[in-house]
This record gives C-alpha cells, structure tokens and sequence, in this order.
C-alpha cells in the first residue's frame, strides 16, 4: 500500500457509543469515605470501548482507560516501555515478521483468564477498516497471525517503525473476545470489561464513574479499594473541590490556584513537564492560504510573556510540534517573537492595524489552565499588528468532531499529546494531510511526511522529521506555544507518581 493510498483507510469511521447504565447514587454518596480514592477530572467519558470513535484519541481519556483495560504494552513514568499483557514483543531481523508472548495467568473482570486469541482478535478487529479505529492505519501493517501456545506470530504488510510504540498509546488496548461477541457493541457500552486493576462498578453520564479494585489483577491489587471519578469540567469548580475536601487529587487547575492550594494545612502539589503541547492547528482555508498571514500570526505570539504572565512559569516554549524529551526535537529550529516583522508581512498582503486581516479562532474554557485567557492574550497581541480574530469557545469533544470532518476555523487552539514522544505521532499525525487529526491539509506536507512513515533507517527517519519541522516553521503551517507542566494538587498523606505522559492513574495512587 502506497502512503498516497493511505486517505481511504485514515477516515475516521464510527461514532460514539451511548451509556445508557446509570446509579443511584446522589452526590452526597460520592463522599470520600475510607478505602475510596475520589479525584475530581477534568472530562466526561463519552465512550467505554477505548479502541473506536473520536473519544479513542483524546489523550486526556486514557487514565480512565487504563484504569479499567490493560494495554497491550506498559509505560514507565519517565515514558520508558515496559511489559503489560505482552511480555516481550518485537520483529525479526529482516522485519518481515514479528513474534509477541502474552502474559500468563492474567484475568478479564469476570474471571475468565486472557487469552492470545484475544489479543488477536483485538489487533485483527483494530485493524479492520469498517471497524472504527482511529489508528487502523497503524494495526493493519500486520496480520496473518498465527498462535503456538502463549506466543504469537504476525506477518510484517508494511513496515510501521512505531508498532510497538502505538501498543502502549493510543487504541493500543486488549478486549475480551468472547464477552464482545456475546454482548455486542451496545452491551459493552452497558457493562464494559477489562483486564486493568479496576472494574466499572457504577456510572452516570456527565457526572461520576466508580470503579473497584479488580481482585484478580496481575499486577497485584492496588491500594485503594474504590475510585470515584468526578467529572468536573469547571476549573473553578475543581478547585472548590479540593477547598472542601470532596475530592482527594485534582490536576489542571489555574497555576494561581496551584501556587495558592498547596500552601494550604492538608493539602500538597506537584507540578512535571508532560508530554502535552499547547499549539494552534492553522486550517488551509482563507485568509491562511495567505502565507505571510500564516507567519505574522506566528512572530506576532510572545510565548514566554504568556507561560510568564498567564502560567507562572508553568511551561517551556516552543518552535515545532517536538517538545524536549521528544525523539525528533531540534532546538535550533526557532520562530522568533517579532511583531515588527509580522507587521511587515501583513503590509505586504495590504493588511495593517487600521485595516486588519478577520479570521475566527476557536479554544476550550477551562480544559486546561488558562486557555481561554491564553488566547484572548494572543488576540491582543495580534490586534497590534493587524489581526482581528474573533474567539468562539466549544467543548473538546466539539473541537474532535469538527478536525474529523476538516471543519475547524482558521486557526483553533488545542493540546497536543505525545506520550511516546515520536515524531510520527506529533508532526506527522497532526500534519499529514489524509490523516483524521490534522487541520493543513496541504499537498506539499502529503508529499514531505509520506515517504517517512515506512522509513526503515531510524536515523534517517529522525532527520527526515526534522527537515519537515524546520519547512513547517519556515511556511507558518501550524502555531506551537509551549510545553506543559501539569499541576497536580492532593491530600497530604497521599504520594501520586506523576506520569510524563500525563495521566493520573488510580492504579500509581498510594498512601504516603
């Protein structure tokens, strides 16, 4: 399969499932009690199959993913790769094939024992092109697989040098077989199983999910017996949680209120760059076909005034889609702040202060720290040298169905996450035109990122991002502002790992 080919297969097939099973519940039993673990988060969850439909590719889902499902690879905190139900993994020497062993003595939440039939069924069912994974493009590289006792063999399609990568990231989950045949779609949706060390005790849309403590957990049972997730998507709000002790942990609030918080007796925090990126994804629409509109938008940005200002500090600047820590990160590919110069560029297109270039920007309000007031600061900065952007607020999920139908405004304000730290997996995905996640949909990225996603030669596939990168900055294709650094506020008397990837597993969460 040629890389051209690769637009039938990257669409984003299926919707998201309904969940229709409820609780009783009422706030009030959704104290913390002994035993319990309550973190107040930041998102709903729209769907209990981790594997299809946009909400598969929200990185900010996974923890509550991983809660409940084991992928198929594990993660370290520092991002390093470690085993999950596979025990070891890896390709031949030629790469035309590769060979997985998958943990012994590990359950599904009814008991049954995971078997490699079911993890074959999973990579078979990830890697149909009617099935609704986002990432088929990745799953379906391999096939032909064959089981001899806990080891399973595939045949290579077509190289993906980061396979193995994708099987601790996104979609990158093990389903039970027997269970999804029997129940069907919506059953799941209904009474989701996994493999993870909790299990879905009880859920109510837009408001909590319970979970307990799955006893016969390979990993051994984890410290708190229940986890409530409150999804709070109001930072304020989350904030109030922790003020009146009806959470235990929360992260992504204001910085301000970091700072304030864990001054306070009973209370601690923790902040960690993670591997999410702020940018704004530019769309191949007008005015931004207008390449000196595209670059002024970009010199016009003080993004240092902006981590100092609005972030406290909380944040490290950045040039291209690679963060530090990425694989493909290059520090000598540098866009300047220079409002001077993105005046001159507006000047040459016939646009200035008194006569501005109009365009619609899109943000979250509260999905993470500051974004709203981050871009309104931008708008600022971008009214003094001849931009007049409008500010329309969505939800995340608003901003996920409009980048799937290519729908997005101009420019639209998102966090990027990167959890193995790959290239492909942030220039490429978010500028690889065929690709669902991506707003420039520009000919002359298809022909630069292609040839790059079968590249055998590491080193040269590295370079070959980077080349990308520095052509990106150069023709103001996309907008990068920063890393993160998550802050984490929690109970004394808690210890909580922090992730680079920059979940919050439950799982990692024990009494100091």
């Amino acid at each position: 399969m040629s890389y051209l080919s690769r637009r039938s297969l990257l669409q984003l097939a299926g919707g998201v499932a309904a969940l229709p099973f409820t609780s009783g519940l009422t706030g009030g039993a959704l104290a913390a009690t002994p035993g319990t673990l309550t973190i107040a988060y930041n998102v709903n969850v729209p769907s209990f199959d981790p594997t299809v439909g946009l909400s598969a590719v929200n990185p900010t889902i996974q923890s509550i993913y991983q809660a409940v499902f084991d992928p198929y690879i594990g993660q370290a905190p520092d991002l390093s790769f470690k085993p999950g139900l596979l025990t070891k993994w890896g390709w031949n020497e030629d790469r035309s094939k590769i060979t997985m062993d998958v943990r012994k003595g590990a359950t599904w939440h009814d008991g049954s024992p995971v078997t490699p039939e079911d993890v074959v069924w999973s990579l078979t069912r990830a890697a149909d092109p009617k099935g609704g994974n986002p990432i088929q493009f990745v799953w379906s590289k391999v096939g032909n697989y064959k089981i001899e006792g806990n080891t399973i063999t595939g045949d290579v399609l077509e190289f993906e040098p980061t396979l193995f990568k994708w099987m601790a990231f996104l979609t990158g989950y093990i389903l039970p077989k027997a269970y999804f045949e029997k129940v069907g779609a919506e059953g799941f949706e209904k009474a989701p199983i996994g493999s993870g060390p909790y299990k879905v005790d009880a859920f109510e849309r837009n408001a909590f999910l319970r979970l307990k403590a799955h006893p016969g957990y390979w990993g051994g049972k984890p410290a708190f017996e229940t986890v409530v997730f409150k999804f709070i998507t109001d930072p304020t709000s989350r904030v109030a949680e922790m003020e009146s002790g009806g959470s235990d942990l929360t992260f992504e609030i204001p910085y301000e209120e970091f700072d304030r918080l864990k001054a306070k007796p009973g209370l601690a925090g923790q902040t960690k760059p993670v591997s999410d990126i702020a940018m704004i994804f530019i769309t191949d629409i007008d005015p931004m076909l207008d390449r000196n509109v595209r670059l002024a938008a970009h010199h016009a940005i003080d993004k240092k005034a902006i981590v100092d200002r609005l972030l406290k500090g909380y944040g490290v600047p950045i040039s291209t889609l690679e963060a530090p820590g990425y694989a493909a990160f290059d520090p000598s590919i540098k866009v300047a702040y220079d409002p001077q110069l993105a005046k001159s560029l507006l000047a040459k297109s016939g646009y200035s202060p008194d006569k501005p270039v109009k365009f619609t920007i899109q943000t979250t309000r509260g999905f993470k720290p500051k974004d709203f007031e981050m871009i309104q600061a931008i708008v600022g900065m971008w009214r003094k040298v001849g931009i007049d952007a409008n500010i329309e607020i969505y939800e995340i999920a608003k901003h996920f169905e409009l980048r799937a139908r290519h729908a997005l405004a101009p420019a639209a304000f998102y966090n990027w996450g990167n959890a193995i730290g790959d290239p492909s997996t942030s220039t490429g995905f978010a500028m690889f035109g065929p690709s669902p996640h991506c707003a420039w949909k520009g000919k002359d990225l298809v022909e630069r990122i292609g040839p790059l996603w079968g590249e055998k030669d590491e080193a040269k596939r590295i370079a070959g991002y980077k080349a990308v990168d520095k052509y990106i900055a150069e023709e103001g294709e996309v907008i990068p502002l920063f890393q993160y650094v998550q802050p984490i506020i929690h109970k004394k008397g808690l210890k909580v790992v922090s992730q680079s990837n920059g979940m919050i597993l439950p799982q990692l969460v024990t009494p100091a």
